[in-house]
């Protein structure tokens, strides 16, 4: 059965280990922040310095590659146990708000000098704790990434990833001035057992009441995020707790059964048996009774952990699933790029101090972000054509393969991977019309498996 994890096989934006990376604002349990911590603070005048004249601005805008940009920012006040994600616990007078947003601004004038022309599809503030960082250090980011990189038509969707104890009507007001237009706020639960358990610093008025203030603000676009498959936990509440959100009026949810990574609390709880876990039948129980309870609610189930309103799907995820290239920036963030020679995977530094001393000192010359990085690889075709099946055949729209054979290089039907598909298909577990291969949403709990064999 699947896990219902999210999915996290190509896009390693904030910090997954290398074989499961992370998926942006929908892609995973978020860490914790406390209630008594608001993110409210007076700041100077937002510096525009950096922003250059945008990448695609000249020359022939149908060359630009669509692009999505993740910035990582690694503080948080408490990690949970379920957290494998990169997070560094700080008080908040201890951030370097203004010398952070420096290095990020660095790093951009950097990237910028390598990567072509580029077309802004979305930009995604993850973490760690965004909501923490002070809205116009955030927007000075946001501007000069508004300034590196050429824009389409549609305006760039940009989201802040938010927890409910640094989201209040003046953080919400701010974050909406700055340019942003999408809030993902990582509620988890409404019930006070098991926000203790999942180790939450927010109580479930907290996180109600920051939902309300997203709302309230004015935010065009509010998504919450849940943990459902929690040891004690009925169906009936998981659906309940959906219902609770979606009632109150965001647009998105993400709900994500809770899953134990190995380098976490509760993977050395559970190596030693000290960990209350769901049973499976549970788990499933929940997926199916959060997709009923948002269908009657007017949400399409377009992803396997994502429901949203009509209009509401979240762009810069979609990015990810559909195998479009992002720019990753600040510490530990992953990236995927086009370079003439091949595509690529990057990580910066995972360590804060260090990824600032080197952002600072970077010129701007191609190539100087290597000084940045920890991690850099080109990724082969059939690497890329995996992926492409392994985050496409989430979305209920699937993948059209002859696409992402043409793209990646890749052969698709091997013998050994039309033989697989064919028996997926005789078991009602794969559906095939024409190039397009997606999994029925009947089948969607045996995803894993399925993508699995098709690999």
């Amino acid at each position: 059965m699947i896990k219902l994890t999210p999915a996290n096989a190509a896009a390693k934006t904030g910090g997954g280990p290398g074989p499961r990376p992370r998926i942006g604002a929908e892609a995973s349990p978020r860490t914790g922040v406390s209630g008594g911590v608001p993110n409210e603070h007076p700041e100077a005048e937002c510096d525009l310095s950096h922003a250059r004249e945008p990448l695609g601005s000249t020359g022939d805008a149908a060359a630009a590659r669509d692009v999505g940009v993740y910035v990582h920012f690694p503080w948080c006040v408490k990690k949970c146990p379920y957290c494998d994600f990169l997070s560094v616990p700080s008080a908040q007078r201890d951030i370097p708000h203004e010398q952070y947003a420096d290095a990020v601004l660095a790093e951009i004038g950097a990237r910028r000098a390598e990567l072509g022309a580029l077309r802004l599809r979305s930009v995604f503030f993850g973490g760690g704790t965004p909501s923490l960082w002070r809205a116009r250090q955030l927007g000075r980011v946001l501007d000069a990434i508004l300034g590196a990189f050429g824009r389409g038509d549609t305006p760039p969707e940009v989201t802040v990833e938010c927890n409910p104890g640094s989201l209040g009507p003046t953080t919400a007001g701010a974050l909406l001035d700055v340019g942003v237009n999408r809030l993902s706020i990582g509620v988890q639960g409404l019930n006070e057992d098991r926000l203790r358990f999942l180790g939450r610093w927010h109580d479930a008025e907290r996180a109600l009441s920051a939902v309300r203030a997203a709302l309230g603000s004015g935010m065009p676009r509010v998504s919450a995020d849940l943990i459902y498959g929690v040891a004690g936990e009925s169906a009936e509440e998981a659906a309940g707790e959906v219902r609770t959100l979606a009632e109150l009026g965001v647009g998105h949810v993400s709900a994500y059964a809770l899953t134990i990574e190995p380098q976490t609390a509760f993977g050395a709880l559970a190596r030693k048996g000290r960990l209350p876990l769901a049973p499976e039948q549970s788990v499933a129980e929940s997926f199916s009774a959060v997709e009923a309870a948002l269908a009657e609610l007017g949400f399409e189930h377009y992803e396997i952990s994502n429901f949203a309103r009509p209009g509401q799907r979240a762009e810069h995820n979609l990015g990810y699933w559909r195998g479009l290239d992002y720019v990753g920036l600040g510490c530990g963030a992953w990236g995927t790029v086009t370079r003439p020679d091949g595509r690529y995977r990057y990580r910066n530094r995972p360590q804060p101090q260090a990824y600032v001393a080197t952002a600072l000192a970077l010129g701007p010359e191609a190539g100087a972000c290597r000084a940045l990085e920890s991690d850099n690889e080109q990724l082969s075709p059939e690497v890329q054509l995996s992926e492409a099946l392994m985050l496409g055949l989430r979305l209920v729209d699937g993948v059209d393969v002859a696409a992402a054979a043409a793209r990646t290089g890749a052969a698709m039907w091997t013998p050994e991977r039309r033989r697989a598909a064919q028996r997926l298909i005789e078991r009602g577990r794969l559906q095939q019309d024409g190039d397009l291969l997606s999994i029925p949403k009947p089948a969607w709990l045996f995803a894993d498996g399925v993508i699995s064999e098709l690999l």
